[in-house]
């Protein structure tokens, strides 16, 4: 239960972040936001603040900004019967659409024909009578509910994505991504000041009995070379002694401006099935803020360079045994969890970075692919054609759809049969 619940703070963190980048960004550049949702399937909450509905759903795996577009006009179908409200210039503020058995106040209306994008007009029966047809303006900032009972503002054209120009639309589609890069940077900026400082080359202590104490190397000491490599950080120590298979290292050090020449022989120590080599010292921690901090961020830089490498390698050598979905999360989620909170804060961090940086693959699906076709655009002067921009769209989630079905399959076979 408990790995089960931190994977759901986890992924609910990063779809948030993620849904929040395009939600904000949008907001600045003039596109309606009709809604922000955590979670998918039916409605469990909602509260409405002009103009955007926030939406809490029942399944907490994903989430979404519902923009103003021309794929999300809201349709009232001739036929369909609301309930439309009127402000003091009798002009529609509020309609249902949901036709719902709860009785709501207003005027009922059969809808003849409406158009609720650039004319705003709604015209219909008034109270069942068939004779004599009404006509109804619409307030641009009208709402609506939905068959699912969601208030939405409704979409006038001028409030839609496609009527952006494509430096906003092309800001709004990766602005989701870069906030899960940057989240991931943020963490691991929280990360490094949760646990001790980076390594020092001045050894804290040693260990009774280990292949230190036994050469007479002191605490407070600190390493100049090994085997004539120069030593300027405790990570060449590391190595050297790693690479050493157990061999023989000649050790120059340096206490109270004395240096001194130690001869050490790394005993061999099994650590989860791994073989490894050491010589019982600890090093003493550089605690200052400036380090801690410069450690952060160098970790969070090569974690963003081996992202991209790995994704290099991918494209190379395809193997859905590099991919991981929700599944994949979930199981390392768990275990990562049962190490401790740094653990966990540092496998987020990653997590992040890697999501953003797997959404900008331009792949139709994606936002890489949305970011595309806006290159595109802005080098054609013009954007690509309605029909051509869905027939894209349609194979690129095809596609996309058939690979998550595939790695979620993968991944219950490698984490809980294999």
């Amino acid at each position: 239960m408990k790995g089960i619940l931190i994977f759901l703070v986890v992924f609910g963190l990063l779809v948030f972040v993620h849904e929040f980048g395009h939600f904000i960004v949008a907001k600045k550049c003039g596109i309606l936001v009709r809604e922000f949702s955590i979670g998918m399937g039916p409605k469990l909450f909602q509260v409405r603040r002009n103009p955007t509905t926030y939406t809490i759903r029942w399944l907490p795996l994903g989430g979404y900004v519902r923009l103003a577009s021309k794929d999300d006009e809201t349709e009232l179908s001739p036929g369909m019967n609301v309930i439309l409200q009127l402000n003091n210039q009798n002009k529609v503020v509020r309609i249902d659409a949901s036709e719902s058995d709860i009785p709501v106040e207003g005027i009922p209306v059969q809808v003849i024909k409406a158009d609720l994008v650039d004319k705003l007009v709604i015209e219909g029966y008034e109270n069942g009578d068939e004779e004599k047809p009404v006509r109804y303006s619409v307030d641009h900032d009208a709402t609506v509910i939905d068959q699912s009972k969601t208030e939405l503002i409704i979409a006038p054209r001028d409030t839609q994505f496609q009527e952006a120009n494509v430096w906003q639309k092309l800001a709004t589609n990766v602005a989701g991504p870069l906030m899960n890069i940057l989240l991931g940077f943020v963490v691991f900026m929280i990360w490094t000041f949760t646990i001790p400082g980076p390594a020092t080359t001045t050894i804290q202590s040693v260990s009774p009995n280990s292949p230190a104490d036994v050469a007479k190397i002191k605490k407070g000491a600190k390493f100049v070379s090994i085997n004539g490599h120069k030593t300027s950080s405790f990570e060449d120590v590391s190595k050297i002694i790693a690479q050493s298979k157990g061999e023989n290292l000649k050790i120059v050090l340096e206490k109270n401006n004395q240096t001194t020449t130690a001869t050490v022989k790394p005993k061999v120590v099994k650590v989860s099935g791994q073989t490894v080599y050491q010589i019982g010292i600890k090093a003493q921690s550089d605690d200052r803020a400036i380090s801690k901090a410069k450690r952060g961020w160098n970790t969070a830089v090569s974690t963003t360079g081996m992202i991209f490498n790995a994704l290099g390698g991918l494209i190379r050598n395809f193997s859905l045994n590099k991919l991981s979905g929700p599944v994949g999360i979930y199981s390392q989620t768990a275990q990562v969890s049962q190490m401790g909170f740094s653990y966990l804060l540092a496998f987020l961090a990653m997590i992040s970075i890697n999501l953003g940086i797997v959404n900008l693959v331009p792949i139709p699906g994606l936002d890489g692919g949305k970011f595309l076709l806006n290159i595109i655009e802005i080098f054609r002067g013009k954007p690509i054609s309605e029909n051509h921009e869905a027939i894209v769209e349609l194979v690129g989630f095809g596609l996309l759809l058939l690979l998550i079905i595939a790695v979620t399959g993968n991944d219950i076979y490698r984490y809980f049969i294999k």
